[in-house]
């Protein structure tokens, strides 16, 4: 205990109660001790209030009764390890709010349905892109395996007994013969411009005496022709057995005259 508190007035049982009584006695207001020591005025009504859990932690209490004291000339070191235990005293925790067994099963209940609806809408179009089709595409044969095709090409059994017809395939057959052409004419004459033509049979008839024009074609065959006069030669194209004649040899003066054996050969032939 104490010996004197501030003025040799014997001091009290509690610290804050021998803070109070010698503030009072030094005619001090709280407001004064606050200015002076730089001290919340609810710290200093704790202080002298004994409620020192309410100032801060331990460390903040003893400097705080420490600074009173001094201000004050109150010994306060007896009441520091008092000071000590009543900080030091942990808080104890009391729960406010119950939660009622439903509602805890319907919240649990609503987090599980919204995992459930996000992981469906997650996995159902990775799920639908990769399955694999199913059943056959709309026009493929199907057969079945249990029926095996004999060699002579009879109609299988399928399950049940009941035949099941199988068309017989046309075998392919490879051949390195070129394709047939269509056969050539024997003598063409092509007109890239307007010309006179006279053309006669070997027998010397005539088969056509005529001015042809640009765009049209002759065709002759084998032993039809016998002697030809083009009035311009420049504007016809001859082929003899799809091959292209030249003119140059039966041409005078613009006009070609040739004649055509029954062997085909091609001569030229004079007025």
């Amino acid at each position: 205990m104490m010996d004197t508190v501030g003025g040799g007035v014997a001091p009290p049982q509690g610290c804050g109660e021998a803070l109070r009584l010698a503030r009072e006695q030094a005619g001090l207001s709280l407001q004064e001790v606050s200015q002076r020591l730089k001290m919340p005025l609810k710290v200093l009504h704790a202080l002298e209030g004994g409620q020192w859990d309410q100032s801060g932690g331990a460390v903040f209490v003893r400097g705080q009764l420490r600074s009173y004291g001094r201000l004050l000339k109150v010994d306060v070191e007896p009441f520091l390890q008092q000071a000590e235990a009543v900080v030091s005293k942990p808080v104890e925790l009391v729960s406010h709010s119950h939660t009622p067994h439903f509602q805890y099963f319907f919240e649990s209940f609503k987090r599980r349905a919204v995992y459930v609806v996000l992981t469906l809408v997650i996995a159902t179009p990775v799920w639908m892109a990769l399955r694999p089709s199913s059943g056959p595409a709309p026009d493929a044969a199907t057969a079945s395996l249990d029926v095996v095709p004999s060699a002579s090409g009879s109609p299988g059994v399928a399950e049940g007994n009941t035949p099941v017809a199988r068309p017989q395939a046309t075998p392919y057959v490879a051949s390195l013969a070129p394709l047939p052409r269509a056969a050539a004419s024997w003598l063409t004459l092509t007109f890239k411009g307007d010309s006179w033509v006279e053309v006669n049979d070997p027998a010397g008839r005539k088969v056509e005496h005529a001015l042809i024009r640009a765009g049209e074609e002759r065709t002759y065959a084998r032993g039809e022709v016998g002697r030809i006069k083009l009035g311009d030669a420049t504007a016809v194209e001859v082929q003899h057995v799809g091959s292209t004649v030249n003119l140059a040899p039966y041409q005078r003066a613009n006009v070609a005259r040739f004649t055509v054996s029954s062997e085909g050969s091609l001569a030229p032939v004079g007025d």
